[in-house]
């Protein structure tokens, strides 16, 4: 702040609204900010020029300066209700979430915020700031320290039956888990959210939430069916909303549906639900089922290095394409080694048009895994298929014959024993 200071009244604020530039805009507020009156009046006036210099501030990328923006207004912070102090606090780390590259940024200023709501027996706030910080954490797959600090916060809220925020430390921890892999923690922290959720009021893009993780987890137990109704349901809420995530819930709903066969129901999805949203999201889901149809393994993998963004750097659709990959070249290699008893493997890499390497090197794990029977000669590079052995019905028969015959004799013996005696 400058040390010059302007009168905390609604004129300065017309003053900067009719600014030639923002960063006069900026340097009035900044004036109206240092102004030391403490009257009703003046603290309406500023918590005005807080929120325009916020936005301001946003749009110039200004992060740093928001960060000491923060540190600047604690003074101002005690002359006014806590409830406005959170909602001050939070909507100018929500404006430096909103600037590219700020994550270290965040994590710090929530990291110092949070020990000044500590210092200043701010509970309300402290408990929001470290579930913004449980956040950006895992994001940054810092899971270890994220954990420790939902697991510390869930007891707390707990304790003062604050359900809405309990909701967002439920979800938070679903997804860490999700991210770990475990899935049976996801869908325990997932239940809890919704069971919580089911007894308050919850807005509809925090519902939405609970949909789409929802439907990330039946989708991660191959339940695609479920999987679609929970992201059809995220996608009508987010779409409501105008929420950038509504474009990933309909990215994942064609998902399910090129997961579950029905790749053909892609295009009548997008043009009847998504014109708004065409870009190379669903593009990308567009040219994946397009070589589902075809059972062109060549098209997948120019799909995925045409949008390596879209697909393969995002986690969710990449480990669904891997199995759907891994499935598709199985179902090719067999349908190509059918009429064969032998044949170059070289032969069958030409005719699937992928590297020898790759296609040797899945035979060998489809003899391992018994999808069908042969063996692979290295030293010229042929496959060996065998003729599936079939089994002769007697051989079970016999089986149970010996069996039975084993019981009576036992059961003889045991009679016998009881004669002598």
């Amino acid at each position: 702040m400058t040390s010059s200071y302007l009168p905390a009244t609604s004129a300065s604020l017309d003053l900067a609204s009719e600014a030639k530039n923002r960063h006069e805009a900026i340097t009035i507020l900044y004036q109206v900010l240092n102004n030391p009156a403490a009257s009703s009046e003046a603290l309406q006036v500023k918590e005005q020029a807080i929120a325009k210099l916020t936005e301001l501030l946003k749009e110039e990328n200004r992060g740093d300066d928001l960060h000491s923006l923060l540190t600047t207004l604690r003074p101002f912070f005690s002359l006014i209700p806590k409830s406005k102090t959170a909602k001050i606090v939070r909507g100018i780390i929500d404006s430096i979430s909103k600037i590219p590259n700020t994550t270290s940024l965040q994590i710090s200023l929530c990291k110092e915020m949070i020990d000044w709501a500590r210092s200043e027996k701010r509970t309300f706030l402290r408990q929001r700031v470290e579930a913004r910080l449980a956040a950006l954490l895992t994001d940054c797959k810092e899971y270890s320290e994220a954990l420790t600090i939902l697991s510390g916060l869930v007891k707390e809220v707990r304790r003062l039956d604050d359900k809405l925020l309990l909701v967002d430390i439920h979800l938070l921890e679903s997804k860490l888990h999700f991210s770990l892999r475990n899935i049976l923690k996801a869908k325990a922290a997932l239940t809890s959210a919704r069971t919580t959720a089911n007894a308050i009021y919850v807005p509809p893009g925090q519902q939405g939430t609970i949909d789409l993780q929802s439907g990330l987890i039946y989708a991660e137990e191959k339940d695609y069916k479920t999987a679609y109704s929970y992201f059809f349901e995220a996608f009508e809420a987010f779409n409501a909303l105008d929420d950038s995530r509504a474009v990933y819930s309909l990215k994942y709903m064609l998902l399910c549906k090129i997961m579950v066969n029905q790749g053909d129901d892609v295009a009548g999805i997008i043009s009847s639900k998504a014109l708004k949203f065409l870009g190379p999201e669903l593009d990308a889901m567009k040219a994946v089922a397009d070589a589902y149809a075809k059972r062109s393994l060549k098209l997948l993998e120019t799909a995925r290095q045409d949008f390596k963004v879209q697909l393969d750097e995002d986690l969710i659709v990449h480990r669904h394409l891997s199995s759907l990959y891994d499935t598709l070249l199985e179902q090719n290699l067999c349908r190509l080694i059918e009429p064969f008893s032998r044949v170059e493997i070289g032969h069958i890499a030409s005719l699937i048009e992928l590297p020898l390497e790759h296609v040797e090197k899945k035979l060998s794990q489809m003899i391992l895994d018994k999808k069908f029977a042969g063996t692979l000669d290295q030293g010229v590079g042929c496959l060996t298929i065998f003729e599936d052995p079939k089994t002769d019905a007697i051989f079970p028969a016999t089986l149970d014959t010996v069996q039975n015959t084993g019981k009576v004799v036992d059961s003889l013996f045991v009679r016998s024993v009881k004669i002598m005696a």
